[in-house]
């Protein structure tokens, strides 16, 4: 990525924000930064002159006027976050999750210059739903009609999408499909509200952190039977340049590290790197989540990119207790925003 110039779209969030940091490490001449800050906060930004920070919405027509063809890589992170949200609100979700593709594709679809554009796709769009046992979930791998939320909706329709502006119009996109990421720079509370307690308590492993941080029992839904693939954050960013360097146009490829961990073992290990000694909450199964247990299969990203996560979860979850400690004012500051929002809730 050296001298490149990018775009990145949802750049200042978790994913995003770890994205802009590697570009500018490896040299980027330049990186545009669109976010609306709807689940992203400003100091997660990379404080730089070569970022140029555009607040708004990536399907705002004006925020799109001032985009021009001047970009080696585009990368599209922006997303409605995420299933609980996108539930509570689905026309937000279509807003944000799938009209900002849509538009965004429409404005870059005749541009010359791209080498390459990657899209952000979610592995639970793709996953089998089942609580028996589970196979890695292959890139080919059947996709079904029934999805959890319109977070799954918006996602593989931008799946959808992304194929027919790379077949219609030769847009070179290449799809990455994420697993669970976690890691440092995922805020809890990040951005503004969204009705449900899912505003703060976002995915699975920094709740689990911050709550094991501070003594309280890990909230475990069904026991904790449920499993997914957690891939560290720096992996992710890893396999988001693998993809825009050696992706083929019109392709799909897992971001997984292909281990099945289990959400009570997760909740083992953040207890352990913790120290944390409180009994999990065991509570009932969401009635929603009929995705139970999945993982990704890392082969063809690692036969056709050279990609591999590298950061076991032991040591992933170490970085990410470090960074919680030393954010911590930071993080609780923007938890506190949304503090009335959720006393109204009980939660």
């Amino acid at each position: 990525m050296a001298a490149a110039s990018a775009l990145v779209s949802g750049g200042a969030g978790f994913v995003g924000g770890n994205l802009v940091r590697r570009l500018l490490s490896d040299g980027a001449a330049r990186v545009r930064v669109v976010d609306n800050l709807l689940s992203a906060e400003r100091w997660n930004l990379a404080d730089d002159p070569r970022v140029e920070f555009v607040e708004g919405s990536i399907a705002d027509p004006q925020v799109l006027g001032g985009i021009g063809d001047e970009y080696d890589y585009v990368f599209h992170l922006s997303t409605y976050h995420g299933n609980q949200s996108s539930m509570h609100d689905p026309l937000a979700d279509h807003e944000n999750n799938l009209i900002t593709t849509l538009r965004l594709f429409e404005r870059i679809k005749g541009f010359r210059r791209l080498r390459k554009v990657v899209y952000s796709g979610a592995g639970c769009a793709v996953a089998e739903k089942t609580y028996d046992e589970a196979e890695a979930t292959r890139e080919d791998a059947p996709i079904s009609l029934t999805m959890d939320s319109p977070y799954s909706i918006s996602k593989i329709v931008g799946e959808f999408y992304s194929v027919y502006y790379h077949n219609r119009h030769q847009l070179p996109v290449v799809r990455a499909r994420f697993q669970n990421v976690y890691g440092p720079g995922e805020i809890l509370g990040a951005g503004r509200w969204r009705g449900t307690p899912a505003t703060v308590w976002r995915n699975v492993t920094p709740t689990f952190i911050w709550k094991s941080l501070h003594g309280e029992s890990l909230p475990l839904e069904g026991g904790g039977a449920a499993s997914r693939d957690f891939i560290y954050v720096d992996d992710i960013v890893s396999g988001l340049l693998a993809c825009a360097e050696r992706g083929a146009p019109g392709d799909v490829y897992n971001l997984a590290s292909g281990v099945e961990t289990s959400i009570l073992d997760l909740a083992r290990l953040v207890d352990a790197a913790t120290g944390n000694t409180t009994p999990p909450d065991i509570r009932p199964r969401r009635d929603w989540d009929h995705s139970g247990r999945r993982y990704g299969s890392p082969e063809k990203a690692r036969a056709e990119l050279g990609f591999a996560a590298e950061v076991g979860l032991e040591e992933g979850l170490r970085r990410t207790v470090a960074w919680t400690r030393e954010h911590e004012p930071a993080i609780r500051r923007s938890m506190e925003k949304h503090a009335g929002q959720m006393r109204a809730l009980g939660a």
